[in-house]
């Protein structure tokens, strides 16, 4: 997880963010380093942007900005979509009060395992 300001634009982090991610666990095998593709948004179709996937061996998934898609990437994208919105239900993540970053990822990591202890609850 990595923070970065509300006015920056995502596409300027995105290789820190892609270096910050942690290797994919398999059921068999040695663990991969990276996942296979990447799906994002129009927010993220730069040259750059897939420059940086391709040069770590990820296949890119990101709509084209200007083109209507016909590639369907919302029916993956609702996933993220999903868990903003039970991030948002903390009214301390939705309006950030916290200055300091440590605390506010202290409080975002606190929200994501009580949202895992709620849906443990549920299945159990």
């Amino acid at each position: 997880m990595q923070l970065s300001a509300a006015n920056q634009h995502d596409s300027t982090v995105f290789e820190t963010l892609l270096d910050a991610v942690e290797p994919v666990r398999q059921a068999r095998g040695r663990p991969r380093q990276r996942p296979a593709k990447l799906h994002a948004d129009k927010g993220y179709d730069y040259r750059k942007c897939r420059l940086a996937l391709r040069k770590r061996g990820i296949k890119a998934r990101i709509a084209r900005r200007g083109v209507e898609s016909g590639q369907r990437l919302g029916r993956h994208r609702w996933v993220v979509e999903r868990t903003f919105a039970w991030l948002n239900r903390f009214r301390r993540l939705r309006v950030r009060y916290e200055r300091r970053d440590d605390i506010h990822l202290a409080f975002t990591k606190l929200a994501c395992a009580l949202i895992t202890l709620k849906a443990l609850k549920r299945f159990c």
